[in-house]
């Protein structure tokens, strides 16, 4: 029998993909641009339609799809707004979509790939061997060698038996549980001078945090948004994450994420910074103080001493930095010093990479 392999005909074999999947990708793709949300993402998706007929040669149309959607719980409708809103499972899809993007380009560009030197406590068994001592799990005993200790210690027959030297167990990878508190820049220069910056940003949280509830659970997650000030963003709250009309308090976000860090118990912990900008503005017996011209060193000293204090507590502070201005890289390599942390200076398409790769070698290395 032969085979006869041509191009995909779409026209004679049908669409490769339905094409409720292909505008489900689209859709998720456009709530990420809007910060969840629905209504403009679907009004975003309908001029893609009529301008590039995304829907032509089917008889579904966009208005079928926004159907489907609320039909398989991707979608509600909002009786206080009349507008529609996406659901926690839209939520979820979201984060999975991000964490699939950023290991797709992880595998593309060969980053990732990291192993520990160490070993200790883990999941995955190694070759190597050592004496069994109490305490070790039973599971990770070599049999093998085991009893070939005690042939060679007793010989075969009616005087063989065991010892506890004789056990020998596998050694395995550490794996240290690890406390992560994630800063996100929303201050208005994320989104000035004609550059997103908020959405990377924004698809860089949602899949840290996809990527530490699925494989490693033992770890912990915590977002800190900071504007003028600091709070704390749930992670079903993020896509919605964007920005405001806000200065930079640098120094309010280490200090909300090492109040954070402090209720973990987690034995390592650190905080990734992702921003754009210098630090603008602090407060100051109650009042904020605020400079958005150069570097205040008034301001610059603040953020300083919060990278001293989170060093003395163990804590290392990794500033993934989105701006290539020389002044705002020394203001981060002053920080660095500080806290004896780690930066990058990473592009917007990069960041995510940059981010997974520094996340799981740290989780596996640090070892106190």
């Amino acid at each position: 029998m032969r085979f006869r392999y041509t191009d995909w005909d779409p026209a004679r074999h049908g669409s490769e993909q339905p094409l409720f999947d292909q505008l489900f990708d689209l859709f998720k793709k456009l709530l990420q641009h809007t910060a969840g949300d629905a209504q403009e993402a679907l009004n975003w998706l309908t001029q893609l339609d009529e301008q590039y007929g995304l829907t032509d040669g089917h008889e579904e149309g966009i208005g079928d799809f926004i159907e489907e959607l609320k039909k398989r719980g991707y979608l509600r409708d909002d009786e206080e707004t009349g507008s529609v809103q996406i659901t926690a499972r839209t939520e979820r899809t979201i984060r999975q979509s991000a964490l699939e993007e950023v290991f797709s380009q992880l595998r593309k560009h060969g980053r990732g790939a990291h192993r520990t030197p160490h070993i200790g406590q883990g999941d995955e068994r190694l070759p190597e061997t050592r004496r069994w001592q109490f305490g070790d799990d039973v599971n990770r005993l070599d049999v093998t060698n085991t009893l070939s200790n005690s042939f060679k210690r007793s010989g075969i027959g009616s005087d063989w038996n065991l010892a506890e030297d004789d056990f020998r167990v596998h050694e395995t990878d550490h794996k240290s549980t690890m406390a992560t508190v994630l800063m996100v820049d929303l201050s208005h220069s994320m989104v000035l001078y004609g550059e997103d910056r908020i959405t990377p940003a924004r698809k860089t949280a949602l899949a840290l945090a996809e990527l530490i509830m699925t494989r490693y659970p033992k770890d912990t997650l915590d977002v800190v948004a900071f504007g003028n000030e600091a709070w704390e963003v749930s992670v079903k709250d993020l896509p919605y994450l964007d920005v405001g009309p806000y200065y930079t308090n640098t120094r309010a976000g280490l200090q909300r994420a090492r109040d954070i860090l402090h209720r973990r118990k987690n034995r390592n912990k650190q905080i990734f910074m992702i921003t754009d900008g210098k630090p603008s503005c602090h407060f100051e017996n109650g009042k904020m103080y605020r400079n958005a011209f150069g570097l205040d060193r008034r301001i610059v000293n603040k953020v300083l001493d919060e990278g001293v204090m989170c060093r003395r507590e163990g804590i290392t502070i990794t500033t993934f930095m989105i701006a290539r201005d020389p002044y705002l890289q020394n203001f981060v390599r002053e920080l660095t010093e500080a806290n004896h942390g780690r930066a990058y200076y990473a592009d917007l398409d990069n960041l995510g990479e940059y981010l997974f790769e520094d996340y799981v070698r740290n989780r596996r290395k640090r070892i106190r």
